[in-house]
């Protein structure tokens, strides 16, 4: 059962998104991007920073109604509702829990009021899923450190004004070796070497970035140095959840649409839902998508409760990103010929989707951490 706080959270960013972002999700799409008065209008609701104190700016919610106001964004846009998930599940979250409070002065108020958006520069071409294969180099110098590598499928890398980089620090000592810089982009030697033209999330842009002996004051290394494996795992504990919480609201987004057409749409007399074949394969995915809502839920409120809750969100990302491929696959097929055409919104929500058993670890690397905890 919600609280009423939750139920009350969730309902403004349904009213919000179904309203101002909807209508508009694939003018979004086309142009690839947002304009930043919406993103203007998203921070007066607290979105950039749920569940952030009030003391920077944020909404002070809990894990559970974050994961709602995540739902309900991406039934209105999948694109948006990412470039939410990281910038509250890794840049805000990162810095609160592992930065220093001159960083956290410094960065959390242009970051939970979205007048500027971060990235997470973790994956490279040859490590993504294996971060100890990370080949980006930081070497200590007078002041700082200069970082030089690339790296691959980076959020927001174009539009981001702040980057999270992990880097090796030292070569010898593993993922110990591995630290965690937050990094403001427009600063000579970061580039975007690449926009990628992606099959969906088209609004959200997702890059190739390189540092050519970019220089970062010591004042931006977060934590310690050998810490950036820990801090980029904790982080993503948060973003799965995130993930499958987009996956929800996708999912329910492409399923009302089907079943408001198989209860107009007439075959042999009759609503096709009235058919078996169709109200079962609806039931079927009602039952799914439910059970993922479940799943997400349980594992924002460990996480609320203060329980290690890797092992469910790693749970909750691999059943919920899975069962909405099936789900919205199962819309469209409800739909027909019609699902297949991008006026239906199906198509575009199944392109949006499909990215989800992707990012942020992919279904293998989740049963993984699921199978290790057993």
């Amino acid at each position: 059962m919600l609280t009423e706080i939750q139920s009350a959270i969730r309902d403004t960013v349904r009213d919000f998104a179904q309203a101002t972002i909807r209508p508009h999700s694939a003018r979004f799409e086309a142009e690839g991007g947002y304009p930043r008065a919406l993103f203007e209008e998203m921070a007066g609701l607290g979105l950039w920073g749920m569940t952030a104190p009030e003391a920077y700016g944020g909404a002070e919610a809990d894990s559970v109604s974050y994961a709602l106001a995540l739902m309900e964004l991406a039934a209105a846009d999948g694109a948006l509702s990412t470039i939410v998930s990281i910038q509250n599940s890794i840049l805000v979250s990162g810095l609160l829990k592992d930065g220093s409070e001159e960083q956290k002065a410094r960065f959390l108020p242009d970051l939970i009021g979205g007048r500027t958006i971060g990235a997470f520069a973790l994956t490279e071409s040859d490590a993504g899923s294996d971060a100890s294969a990370v080949r980006t180099r930081a070497v200590k110098v007078d002041g700082g450190w200069r970082i030089t590598g690339a790296k691959q499928f980076i959020t927001s890398g174009k539009i981001g004004g702040l980057v999270m980089i992990i880097a090796v620090t030292d070569p010898d000592a593993g993922k110990k070796g591995l630290s965690a810089f937050i990094v403001p982009t427009d600063r000579p030697g970061y580039a975007v070497d690449k926009v990628e033209h992606k099959m969906g999330q088209g609004a959200s842009d997702t890059c190739a970035l390189r540092f050519d002996d970019m220089f970062v004051e010591d004042d931006l290394l977060i934590g310690q140095p050998g810490q950036g494996y820990r801090i980029a795992l904790a982080n993503l504990e948060t973003g799965r959840i995130g993930i499958a919480a987009q996956c929800v609201g996708m999912a329910q987004a492409a399923l009302e649409i089907a079943v408001a057409y198989a209860k107009d749409r007439k075959s042999f007399g009759k609503a096709i839902i009235e058919h078996q074949a169709v109200g079962f394969r609806l039931a079927d995915l009602a039952t799914r998508l439910e059970a993922a809502r479940q799943l997400v839920l349980s594992a924002a409120a460990m996480k609320d409760s203060g329980q290690p809750a890797l092992t469910q969100a790693s749970m909750a990302k691999l059943f919920a990103s899975e069962a909405a491929e099936a789900v919205v696959s199962g819309a469209m097929q409800t739909l027909g010929g019609y699902g297949y055409l991008e006026e239906f919104g199906i198509a575009k929500i199944y392109r949006d989707v499909r990215v989800c058993q992707i990012y942020e670890g992919t279904s293998d690397i989740q049963r993984m951490v699921i199978a290790r905890s057993l």
